[in-house]
């Protein structure tokens, strides 16, 4: 088959910010495997890529590296030859905006409009008014992992008060302009069938433009490490802490209730903790400061030595459209416990303990249950692994993405005619 040109594009690529930093790493990687010229172009923070796979930095002011005022006015007067988009972007930060997919789209779309050698754009997740001019012009795939409207709801839910609420409307009228970009995208790339329920109903978009493939994970990069050593009381999960969606406090609270029964259990959290924010007050309370880990801005490497010497991964999410924690641990050999909601159970099959989301109880009894038997949900997850293997290697899903890639270039030829 005929080899492309690839432009990925994504608004913001942290090396460890989590799903989309190692979306865009894995799947440029993969189609760059594939024999496809791909460059990302992308906004700060800039990923971590491959060798071969050029990126090309559109950057904005990159207000969120800080949350200092003074720094914040500092980068945007230090900036040189400000945009209308610059001071947009300024603004709305000001007002506690975030508009970084919007600007990053008008600036993408800018600059394919003089860089137009490419076959075909990906674009990830941006859903701007740029991409919807970018598809009048080269074909395009929009990949959405889930709808942002999930994170609104479940964040509007945690706290009654007005001041936070209003706070909440301000940082989330992105999704205005998302809802009315959506439903426009002729070709669109999902993980889930959870979210792509979640795309036709949040964003009214048509069943027949969406194409469900699952993210894929390096099973030989994810494994398990031959020389650790489980620590017996260790457990792990993966959460953005202060992120509702993520259902962490479930987990601290079924870790208190450990404490009795297990003086020395103890939990990594990879992840960040704000200071006085809500996670940072409820370890306070439940005191249990002693034993937890908080884990962030460390590597793949890293991330799979602690799957390695931890004896059970938790994942508390109360939403997610494709759980990477979840497939991580499974490959790393790690029992699992999971709630049983959104795309979680497509990942997991038969392989991980389903608990009801926002149940600490089942947490806990789970985990008691696991490490009363250790050998024998080893044994499961060992089979798990193999799970991960078969269902979610890049070679059979990179295949499914440029069946899509080649369609959507021909559609796009035809309607030309």
């Amino acid at each position: 088959m005929q080899k492309l040109n690839i432009a990925i594009l994504s608004y913001r690529s942290a090396k460890f910010g989590g799903g989309q930093g190692v979306y865009i790493k894995d799947i440029s990687m993969a189609l760059t495997f594939m024999g496809h010229k791909v460059d990302v172009i992308s906004g700060p923070p800039y990923p971590d890529l491959h060798e071969g796979i050029d990126l090309i930095k559109l950057p904005g002011l990159n207000l969120f590296e800080t949350f200092s005022f003074k720094d914040r006015v500092n980068k945007f007067f230090n900036k040189k030859n400000k945009s209308i988009n610059d001071y947009y972007e300024f603004i709305s930060v000001l007002f506690g905006g975030f508009p970084e997919m919007k600007t990053f789209g008008y600036r993408a779309n800018i600059f394919l409009k003089k860089n137009n050698h490419y076959d075909l754009v990906i674009d990830n997740q941006s859903l701007s008014y740029g991409v919807i001019d970018i598809q009048n012009r080269l074909p395009l795939i929009e990949i959405i992992h889930h709808p942002i409207t999930f994170d609104f709801r479940y964040e509007l839910k945690t706290s009654k008060r007005i001041k936070y609420k209003i706070s909440r409307y301000r940082w989330y009228s992105f999704l205005r302009m998302q809802k009315k970009v959506a439903p426009n995208i002729n070709r669109i790339i999902c993980p889930s069938n959870s979210s792509k329920k979640g795309i036709i109903e949040d964003f009214k978009c048509k069943s027949k433009n969406i194409t469900v493939i699952n993210n894929g994970l390096d099973s030989s990069e994810f494994k398990p490490m031959i020389d650790s050593t489980r620590n017996p009381f260790r457990l792990i999960t993966t959460a953005s802490a202060d992120v509702p969606l993520k259902g962490l406090d479930y987990t601290l609270i079924a870790l208190k209730k450990l404490k009795t029964r297990y003086p020395k259990i103890h939990l990594i959290i990879i992840g960040t903790i704000k200071k006085n924010g809500h996670t940072k007050r409820l370890i306070d309370n439940l005191g249990i400061e002693q034993n937890i880990t908080f884990r962030s801005n460390i590597s793949k490497a890293e991330i799979i030595e602690l799957y390695s010497t931890s004896s059970v991964a938790i994942v508390s999410s109360l939403y997610e459209g494709f759980g990477y924690p979840v497939i991580e641990a499974m490959s790393c050999e790690v029992p699992l416990i999971a709630t049983n909601t959104a795309s979680i159970p497509e990942l997991t099959g038969k392989y991980a303990c389903l608990v009801k989301p926002k149940n600490d109880e089942a947490i806990f009894k789970s985990i008691i249950k696991i490490l009363s038997d250790y050998d024998k949900y080893k044994e499961i997850a060992i089979k798990g692994r193999q799970h991960v293997i078969n269902k979610f290697n890049w070679a059979k899903i990179t295949k499914e993405y440029e069946n899509i890639i080649y369609e959507t270039i021909k559609e796009f030829k035809d309607a030309d005619i």
